[in-house]
């Protein structure tokens, strides 16, 4: 079981911090790419960092950062598609929204992090691993995954012919539109994910360890277990 090495404070103002950066990179055009009708995103990252640090229930606390995140933005700087993610844009051809799109908003982003760390400690258990390297990587690659495959579905499942018609594609290849973004958008954040989340926890497992032991960071001990 996870045990985090922090006090709660530590935990609580560390958190604080990565979802002011959610924020931050949502609505500065780093987090979530404004294309219109595919909006590749980098939100996960921060999820996945900080869940490998402080924990899964602390990575779910930030997915749910980054659902309130996504839908603030689906609602605010609106595309075709955001009727999806907030439950404040119109559907098409309809005066109202759908709550469904909370569904789609947060719970796949709440799930990040809990995925990526159990794939941590699933990949570090199972090869034996000394580095973490492998294992940060695999979480990256597990997250940003679930991420792209469980919205994709949920859009199908809940949304399949009205987001099929705003694409203008042919009703009969709605799952395979599904599958070709996560391809063609999904694989590539994955891939992103799994060079980015170990390069960024190496440089902060080398600043946690310069520090005095009373200040460590869960991912000094407690990301190892």
């Amino acid at each position: 079981m996870y045990k985090n090495q922090w006090g709660h404070t530590k935990c609580i103002a560390m958190a604080g911090m990565l979802i002011a950066i959610i924020f931050l990179m949502t609505f500065t055009g780093i987090g979530i790419i404004p294309l219109p009708l595919l909006r590749p995103t980098t939100l996960h990252i921060p999820v996945i960092i900080g869940a490998l640090l402080l924990g899964p229930k602390y990575g779910a606390v930030l997915g749910f950062a980054f659902g309130l995140a996504s839908m603030l933005f689906a609602t605010f700087l609106p595309a075709v598609t955001s009727f999806v993610f907030s439950p404040f844009i119109n559907l098409p051809g309809m005066d109202n929204g759908s709550w469904i799109a909370l569904v789609v908003a947060f719970i796949p982003r709440i799930c990040i992090g809990i995925t990526a760390w159990y794939a941590y400690v699933g990949a570090s258990r199972l090869f034996h691993l000394q580095k973490k390297t492998v294992a940060w990587m695999v979480a990256g690659l597990v997250g940003a995954l679930t991420n792209t495959v469980l919205v994709m579905h949920f859009i199908f499942f809940f949304f399949g012919e009205t987001w099929n018609s705003v694409r203008a594609t042919p009703s009969d290849v709605i799952y395979l539109g599904i599958l070709s973004i996560i391809s063609v958008n999904g694989i590539p954040e994955a891939l992103v994910s799994a060079l980015l989340v170990p390069a960024i926890m190496g440089a902060l497992t080398v600043v946690i360890n310069r520090m005095p032991s009373s200040n460590r960071a869960p991912s000094s001990k407690g990301a190892q277990q």
